[in-house]
């Protein structure tokens, strides 16, 4: 792959996804037509596996698992070949095993679980961009852009932190560096993200591009009614 232009998925958090994720999705994809796309990872949710208390409204473990694999399996017929970025959310059954004991040679692939065919999941990605500069992946690791970039010595893209959708720059002897992140495509209106309430920051709803080494913020612009306005900026 070129790495010409390169998708980052923000954290979808599935079935909770913002109704309009994988229509705003297709747009991007067709306006800048990816070549190398990464999920950043929380591409589901396991709201009812969580460790801390779960709203008994909402779905149980097997219908919630279920109804993210209908929104994954959009997203795999837009995007057949993806990377992910092993995830808070994303890990959690595997997680859980590890503290009841069960070791994770008993428990199914990850890939099997969400029944993808060509998706591959990494703990970080490092890649090399058409200027020969690398920039690295990751879930997320410092809620400041600018720390996690000057951490890492090199370009880098985060998401996890909801409300943060930004791109900082810095600079050093060898080159111009930047770090993004990327903020989300959840629902803010579900039930699964009612901890949100009590903070006055909002989630941040798009995805980001990569397009020829340089990084690009796509915002999924809603109207009064919380959907989508139809347009890709």
């Amino acid at each position: 792959m070129s790495n010409k232009r390169i998708l980052v998925i923000s954290d979808l958090h599935a079935p909770y996804s913002h109704p309009d994720a994988v229509k705003f999705l297709k747009s991007v994809k067709d306006k800048y037509k990816p070549d190398r796309v990464v999920c950043i990872g929380d591409e589901i949710d396991n709201h009812a596996m969580s460790f801390h208390p779960s709203d008994q409204s909402l779905y149980s473990a097997g219908d919630e698992l279920k109804a993210a694999r209908e929104i994954i399996w959009q997203i795999e017929e837009l995007f057949p070949k993806v990377t992910v970025i092993e995830s808070n959310h994303g890990s959690l059954a595997y997680r859980k095993a590890k503290v009841a004991g069960i070791p994770k040679e008993m428990l199914r692939p990850y890939a099997h679980v969400l029944d993808v065919k060509h998706w591959t999941w990494e703990r970080h990605l490092t890649l090399t961009l058409p200027n020969k500069q690398p920039v690295f992946f990751t879930h997320g690791q410092s809620a400041n852009t600018r720390t996690f970039t000057l951490n890492k010595g090199m370009s880098a893209v985060q998401g996890h932190f909801h409300e943060k959708f930004e791109i900082v720059y810095w600079g050093n002897e060898e080159r111009l560096n930047w770090g993004m992140t990327v903020g989300c495509l959840i629902d803010d209106d579900s039930m699964a993200f009612q901890y949100n309430n009590v903070f006055v920051k909002r989630p941040i709803i798009g995805c980001a591009m990569i397009v020829d080494s340089q990084p690009l913020l796509i915002p999924l612009v809603m109207n009064r009614k919380g959907r989508w306005n139809g347009r890709v900026n």
